[in-house]
């Protein structure tokens, strides 16, 4: 009876690790198509609608060091979009209130003085227990180097939804590897 008892418990215990082990990695999105932001313009933007194409998300403030780098981000988006890239800015006030204004006011400042017309995000918190899903998962999936420590700082995200690469905030737009990984990112989606 109690041999019985021990396998009914054994049964029992590996059906709950199972059920566990079921809902833990249904928790956990597989990709970065699964989120979705709402655009600077008030709409949903769903990661899903770029599958295919390697996205570069990008945690732009605009009264920051780095803020000059919205002229290369605009430069990339030209010269790649065609090729399966998209640029997308993600204002974020995070890091020393670099970006204070509101979502009419950063549509502005970044079309007025950059001429900047790829996608962009409403404000969003970008660090920290609070962060948008994204980045949480972002961090999750890839590691620290996914965690932005400060404006403009860059995920690479793949074709297929997989984070790539991350770059620091001293990652210029034009940097070598930055493109080189672009490139292969967007060769792989082909």
């Amino acid at each position: 009876m109690k041999f019985q008892a021990l396998i009914a418990l054994s049964v029992l215990t590996l059906g709950l690790t199972n059920a566990h082990a079921e809902e833990t990695s249904m928790a956990t999105p597989a990709s970065a198509h699964e989120f979705t932001f709402t655009s600077i313009d008030g709409k949903d933007m769903s990661l899903g609608d770029f599958a295919g194409k390697a996205v570069l998300v990008v945690n732009t403030a605009s009264e920051c060091g780095y803020t000059p780098q919205y002229d290369g981000l605009q430069t990339l988006w030209e010269n790649r979009k065609d090729d399966g890239l998209i640029v997308l800015g993600v204002p974020s006030n995070d890091f020393g209130g670099q970006e204070p204004g509101s979502e009419e006011d950063i549509k502005s400042f970044c079309e007025v003085r950059f001429g900047v017309n790829f996608p962009m995000t409403e404000k969003a918190v970008v660090k920290g227990k609070d962060a948008h899903p994204f980045y949480q998962w972002a961090a999750s999936t890839y590691g620290e180097a996914a965690e932005p420590r400060w404006n403009f700082h860059k995920i690479l995200v793949g074709p297929d939804g997989t984070v790539v690469g991350a770059y620091a905030s001293g990652v210029t737009p034009a940097d070598k590897k930055l493109g080189a990984d672009i490139d292969a990112a967007i060769a792989s989606g082909r």
